[in-house]
């Protein structure tokens, strides 16, 4: 196992939450840990195997609240099917980074060097600036940020961290219930 592959934030905790596929689902969600005073890091939110089913993945900020507390609180709003607190030692956990930095002729070279450094891509080029995609945990993606700095970062756009176990068990297997 690569020690980067699942990195886990201090003081976080990833939630993967299998809910109804209806409207307003993510709403009651996120509005139960704004009412708890939990801070959200990060949420992303997708279809499942299953058309029926989206999963919520949600990391959260957990220093000063207990989870069990909010699981207990999820597990009773009707859409809910399934939470999974998941053990970022068992999972593999991921974000995407869109990245806009500045790049003329004089650096160019440079920023393609780091791009390549870190398995990124560049998804499009300007005459002034390149616009890189690159997926990893969050300490792979803050340190291609660092690298990328001294060029001049003009624009981030990050998606909330992912998150599927290892192995060949999945999250609806057996009953999406139990």
């Amino acid at each position: 196992m690569n020690s980067t592959d699942s990195v886990m934030r201090p003081n976080t905790q990833t939630l993967s939450v299998l809910v109804e596929n209806k409207p307003g689902v993510l709403t009651r969600v996120s509005a139960l840990f704004a009412r708890r005073g939990y801070n959200i890091a990060s949420l992303a939110v997708g279809p499942t195997e299953h058309p029926e089913i989206s999963r919520i993945t949600v990391v959260v900020d957990v220093d000063q609240h207990p989870l069990e507390q909010i699981t207990k609180q999820l597990n009773k709003l009707v859409n809910v099917l399934k939470i999974v607190q998941l053990d970022p030692r068992q999972t593999i956990q991921r974000e995407l980074i869109l990245i806009k930095v500045g790049a003329d002729n004089a650096s160019r070279t440079s920023v393609l060097e780091v791009v390549q450094m870190f398995r990124a891509k560049v998804v499009d080029a300007a005459t002034d600036a390149v616009t890189i995609e690159a997926t990893g945990t969050q300490d792979k993606l803050d340190a291609l940020l660092g690298m990328l700095e001294p060029f001049g970062i003009r624009e981030i756009v990050k998606s909330g961290e992912v998150a599927i176990g290892r192995g060949g068990r999945a999250i609806t297997d057996r009953s999406l219930l139990g």
